[in-house]
């Protein structure tokens, strides 16, 4: 099974039709996302790379079309015009790790309609969950004010596939490594992993088991001492690790319980044995608003482990991402129902410092002083620059975030900031509206 046949059954029957009618025009489609979640002052771009690695390589084959005809209980004779279609278009997108508003485009797509129709959902899968994701993970790090922040997120994410990419865009958030050993060869990314409480009930007691697993690892390890008495594992691997001379970059881990209070006597514990160099580390349901807590109160914890409701963007798992057609044969087009109301055209997001960004019409001039952010990233179906790397990615990131007001950077009742229009692109968007509603009897609402 291809990427290409990874898509929505409609895509391929509109595909179908636009090549049979001979409606190969240029056409642009924009992707982004109408409103921010709940409890999110800002989103980050992620996925991009991803999705133009598949638009490089989008051809459909014979075996393709046989596949299509199959679902549709059709001859594949009578869907050969799909038959050899491939990305020959152009891509301008926001780069990764750069953050975005409602209403702005993450990536806008150029290309003949059939083919531009096709990659809508491939791209609108990829986009959607990364960026949201990402914008959960770069939550996490600005909530544990400079802590070490890891993924733990692969057991419990929605598929294989999901882990890889929640690993992949927690080190554009600043992660310091993840628990997914395919991500972290993929992409060089810090491994960490310590024990499950199943390796310690396998040995007659804790102590057993520590020495055990210290014995198979000589380096630094961490060791899980909540599995009984937390308190009492505590004692235990404060012993194993002292009388081994084990103190240097090895830590315990809190999984359960109280982890305040559990954190504060685990502290104590160990510098009362000589470990004041033993790192605590915990995990167990946390996400950006339990790790503001502990930080808050001041807990004594080295290393924030994050795992399910961060890989699964619990709070706020799906984004109101839309792939909307902005512009057909030159001409812009729009959407006019309720609620989902499109602006036409192609665009441009400008970056201006110290003020909300500018959403215009992609050939206006920019203001002065300001940054686009809309780059153009592939064209006649190529990448026109290398595949970026991860770190440039958080890079981009980290600038992003310093240059935000505090309320987008809040944890709790964030106030996003919302892009400004244009007067081009309003006065444009008010024009088309008024013509498609008198061309199609559309009362305005």
């Amino acid at each position: 099974m291809s990427d290409v046949t990874t898509t929505d059954l409609y895509e391929v029957t509109m595909a179908l039709s636009y090549l049979r009618e001979g409606m190969d025009r240029a056409a642009t489609f924009s992707l982004f996302v109408r409103d921010l979640p709940p409890e999110r002052g800002f989103l980050v771009s992620a996925g991009l790379e991803p999705a133009l690695d598949f638009l490089g390589g989008f051809q459909v084959s014979s075996a393709d079309v046989r596949d299509f005809a199959d679902v549709l209980g059709r001859p594949p004779e009578e869907l050969a015009a799909l038959d050899g279609l491939r990305f020959s278009g152009e891509v301008r997108a926001v780069p990764e790790g750069r953050v975005v508003f409602s209403g702005e485009p993450l990536l806008e797509v150029t290309a003949p309609i059939a083919q531009a129709q096709m990659a809508e959902t491939f791209l609108l899968n990829q986009v959607s969950h990364q960026t949201s994701v990402a914008s959960k993970a770069a939550r996490c790090v600005l909530a544990a004010a400079g802590h070490p922040v890891i993924d733990f997120s692969l057991r419990r994410a929605h598929g294989v596939s999901a882990g890889l990419q929640a690993a992949r865009v927690g080190a554009i958030a600043g992660f310091a490594a993840t628990s997914d050993v395919a991500a972290a060869a993929r992409w060089g990314l810090r491994a960490s992993g310590t024990m499950a409480h199943s390796y310690i009930e396998a040995f007659p007691d804790e102590e057993s088991a520590f020495r055990a697993f210290a014995r198979a690892h000589p380096g630094p390890v961490t060791l899980l001492v909540d599995t009984y008495d937390t308190i009492r594992g505590v004692h235990t691997a404060a012993r194993v690790l002292r009388d081994l001379d084990r103190g240097p970059g090895c830590a315990v881990r809190l999984d359960s319980g109280d982890l305040e209070e559990l954190s504060r006597r685990t502290r104590h514990v160990l510098d009362v044995a000589g470990l004041p160099e033993v790192r605590i580390i915990a995990s167990g349901g946390l996400d950006e608003y339990r790790v503001d807590d502990l930080v808050r109160s001041g807990a004594p914890i080295d290393v924030y482990a994050v795992g399910t409701r961060v890989g699964t963007s619990a709070d706020a798992p799906y984004l109101d991402s839309a792939y909307k057609l902005v512009e057909y044969d030159g001409h812009p087009v729009m959407k006019l129902s309720s609620a989902k109301v499109t602006a036409p055209g192609r665009k441009q997001i400008h970056r201006r410092r110290g003020r909300p960004d500018l959403v215009a019409l992609y050939d206006e001039p920019a203001p002065a002083g300001a940054e686009a952010l809309l780059r153009t990233v592939m064209r006649n179906g190529r990448r026109t620059n290398p595949s970026g790397t991860l770190a440039q990615a958080h890079e981009r990131l980290v600038a992003d975030l310093a240059a935000l007001p505090e309320p987008a950077l809040r944890v709790r009742a964030p106030i996003p900031p919302v892009p400004d229009l244009s007067p081009l692109l309003v006065s444009t968007t008010a024009a088309l509206r008024e013509r498609l509603a008198a061309r199609t009897g559309v009362t305005r609402s």
